[in-house]
């Protein structure tokens, strides 16, 4: 099988598992999550600016005027410029978000394939291992956070440092310092991720030649990425670290690896469901094929040694993933400064589902080779359906977009500065709900005082203690004392009798000038500052 067929087989799963989304990029979208504006604000913010001004990329235009606020969540520079060209020529930063999805996905299924078919042997045994790594509950439960589609620099972090151990080359040193880099211009958590893959591959290589060399390529790829991890070591450095109970709430359960949401398992699965982030049941279908594959292992020393490494990662990924119920990870915590940057532990259980995946593929291969030539196409056909069936969620939940509210588009005419507040402006527990302001911006990309991320700064949490008050005098008094010059005002945010009563409140205010309101119930007005 030819790479381009199962490049081709993959996009079609893509298609199943994102539908309807996937036949309506451009009017449909996911924001019934916030975190799904959020990025599609972050990849677009990154497209527009990246080729333009590089040395201002992180100076993103939230939180204003906070500094290096796109460092507040991850970095997602690869997965923004693996479909910039959809903004480029015009698309929307819903469509851009879209694409970019779908190329996520497929490109972690297909490096798995990859993967997969070199320690295998069987390219359609390796479809199996794609399919299960790239759309399994945990990555299609997380479809709002674009980071976690993009888990390909994971599987090739393995297959080149896995040929770096047999084999110390240049090439494949080139191979895992770029896995290592595109992961962490993608994802703080998928970068710790690597940084466990090339432990675990040192480790696993006794510390020899090729396991240096592994580690020294790692470092090369951590070097390429240092612009994208400055802003982030600098935070680090002022102090921000994750409350290590804050981890915990974050963490992965025990319940958490029988929990499913697919239509298949949404019933017996549904006592052990907790949230989003604990949603990591591999499949009866990819844990019995691994079963085989462990199972069925010879004396081949190269399988061997992938197993046992597949075997040791999922152990590793399973305890990292408790978080700080087990006395590892506490310890860690302790002395893996890292480590304090990560919130949602239970992100590492994917590095358990990746392991399950390809040992799915070498449970495959072992069927395979013990049945006839022309059965074996089959036999992986049929071990596909399985594990597609078993991971289908029924149609992806959607909301119709066309386009920002055009209102917005005003803010970008040429003129005075602008420093835009939005209200409500929500408190710093419901600051996701900002997620539709930061999209919006993207219309104008002026400075906007509203914001949403992985961290909320305390000037943020400052003004809200005052700007959620508005309309009453004295939470407008504050908008003008912060400096904001323009207020965009959500009336279908607020309930029919809080409406009227900000309708009252702004009719006749002296220091807000009405400039444009739209049938939505967006109402823009121009601050006038207060006169000495």
């Amino acid at each position: 099988m030819q790479s381009r067929t199962a490049l081709a087989i993959f996009v079609l799963l893509a298609g199943l598992h994102l539908w309807p989304l996937s036949t309506a990029p451009a009017r449909l979208s996911l924001n019934y999550n916030a975190d799904a504006e959020y990025f599609a604000w972050a990849l677009a913010w990154i497209a527009r600016t990246l080729p333009t001004d590089p040395a201002r990329l992180f100076e993103a235009n939230i939180f204003s005027p906070e500094a290096a606020t796109l460092a507040y969540s991850h970095p997602v520079v690869v997965p923004a410029l693996v479909a910039a060209p959809i903004l480029w020529i015009g698309g929307s930063p819903v469509l851009l978000y879209n694409v970019s999805l779908l190329v996520g996905l497929v490109l972690t299924a297909w490096t798995t394939w990859r993967l997969t078919r070199e320690w295998t042997g069987s390219a359609s045994a390796a479809l199996v291992a794609g399919a299960a790594a790239a759309f399994n509950v945990h990555l299609l439960t997380r479809l709002p956070h674009i980071t976690a589609a993009h888990a390909w620099g994971l599987p090739l972090t393995l297959l080149f440092a896995d040929r770096l151990i047999r084999r110390p080359n240049g090439r494949d040193a080139l191979g895992v310092a770029f896995a290592v880099a595109v992961t962490a211009g993608t994802s703080l958590y998928w970068l710790a991720v690597a940084g466990v893959i090339v432990a675990a591959t040192m480790l696993a290589g006794r510390l020899g030649r090729g396991a240096w060399a592994v580690g020294g390529a790692a470092l090369v790829g951590l070097a390429a990425a240092l612009p994208l991890l400055l802003p982030y070591v600098r935070m680090a450095a002022t102090g921000v670290r994750r409350p290590i109970e804050m981890v915990a709430d974050f963490s992965a359960t025990p319940a958490g690896y029988l929990t499913s949401t697919s239509v298949l398992h949404a019933g017996w699965s549904a006592p052990f469901f907790r949230d989003d982030v604990n949603v990591l049941f591999a499949g009866i279908a990819a844990l019995a094929l691994a079963a085989v594959g462990l199972g069925a292992i010879g004396s081949d020393a190269p399988a061997r040694r992938r197993v046992a490494l597949l075997v040791g990662l999922a152990a590793t990924a399973v305890v990292l993933s408790l978080g700080p119920a087990t006395a590892a990870y506490r310890v860690l915590y302790d002395w893996l400064p890292p480590l304090g940057a990560l919130r949602a532990v239970a992100r590492f259980g994917y590095l358990y589902l990746l392991a399950v995946a390809v040992l799915a593929g070498f449970g495959v291969a072992w069927i395979q080779r013990r049945v006839s030539p022309r059965l074996a196409p089959i036999v992986a056909a049929a071990a596909l359906v399985l594990v597609t069936a078993e991971a289908w969620q029924g149609p992806v939940r959607t909301e119709p977009f066309t386009r920002v509210p055009p209102i917005y588009t005003l803010l970008a005419e040429p003129g005075e500065p602008v420093v835009l507040v939005e209200v409500p402006f929500f408190p710093p527990h419901l600051v996701h709900f900002n997620g539709e302001y930061v999209l919006n911006s993207t219309a104008h990309w002026q400075p906007l005082m509203n914001g949403t991320g992985g961290l909320t700064p305390l000037s943020y949490r400052r003004r809200a203690e005052s700007f959620w008050f508005f309309p009453d005098d004295w939470a407008i008094d504050a908008i003008v004392a912060e400096g904001a010059t323009h207020v965009m005002v959500h009336l279908e945010h607020f309930g029919d009798r809080e409406r009227e009563e900000v309708r009252a409140a702004l009719l006749n205010d002296p220091r807000l000038r009405p400039l444009a309101a739209d049938p939505l119930g967006h109402r823009l007005y121009r601050v006038v500052p207060n006169q000495p």
